[in-house]
């Protein structure tokens, strides 16, 4: 099991925090609409689709929306979405990817330009730091809403299911796999009595860099107006938000 780190915070976030009703069901039923356009409408033979169903479910999104929602995807929807990553850098030379299902790329591209030069960040060229992070499965188990699961039991039941690691964060459990393992890792995990608060394919980083604390509340300003942003699906940085004291 690898050491603690908070990158997932960061992803996760949003989720539990957004009590906005519209915006977080505006975000989730995009996500539907996509999932179900590109994969098809059955949630048990589309492994995106059905995450999604289930955040949404978590978010306590109506059932006649993600109904239409999916829909809508299936083929009853004319709205062109494009997924798109941005690439940048954030305060204390943070990399950032920035993931938006829009449909205005040119107003898209404008407000995350703005968001990142207003708040000590610099919108960069593709590639420039996609190479620093990798595309992973995520499971989390949330430790406050499963206080009773031990980290020797998440550890022994992912190992046994094939996933690639597992990390103790102070909050939650991440397990991580091959993207093309996640469905199978879940499926086993949660026979063998575990549940998991999220799942989805994400981009994680290879390595984390520290930040000292100003550059650190700059980062966390610049990632929650991101997270804001309606077109804004997720956002990925390889800095570990622990901070360093200011005289580190």
């Amino acid at each position: 099991m690898s050491g603690h780190s908070k990158w997932h915070n960061r992803i996760h976030r949003k989720a539990r925090q957004d009590a906005k009703r519209g915006a977080i069901y505006s975000k989730l039923g995009k996500e539907i609409y996509i999932a179900a356009r590109s994969g098809g409408p059955d949630p048990l033979a589309n492994t995106r689709l059905r995450m999604a169903v289930e955040r949404a479910r978590q978010a306590a999104v109506p059932a006649e929306n993600i109904r239409r929602a999916i829909e809508r995807g299936a083929g009853a929807g004319d709205t062109d979405y494009e997924e798109l990553l941005y690439e940048g850098y954030g305060a204390g030379g943070a990399a950032v990817l920035v993931a938006v299902q829009t449909d205005n790329r040119n107003r898209t591209a404008g407000d995350i330009r703005y968001i990142f030069s207003r708040n000590g960040g610099n919108l960069g060229e593709a590639g420039c730091v996609a190479w620093m992070f990798e595309k992973r499965g995520l499971l989390i188990i949330d430790r406050q809403e499963e206080p009773e699961v031990s980290e020797e039991r998440v550890l022994v039941a992912a190992l046994d299911a094939g996933a690639e690691d597992v990390r103790a964060e102070e909050d939650s459990f991440s397990v991580i796999t091959a993207v093309e393992d996640l469905d199978l890792v879940r499926n086993q995990m949660e026979a063998s009595g575990l549940h998991f608060a999220d799942g989805e394919v994400a981009m994680l980083p290879k390595t984390t860099i520290p930040l000292s604390s100003k550059d650190a509340e700059q980062l966390n300003r610049m990632i929650e107006l991101l997270e804001d942003h309606e077109d804004v699906s997720a956002v990925y940085t390889n800095a570990d938000d622990g901070g360093e004291p200011e005289n580190s």
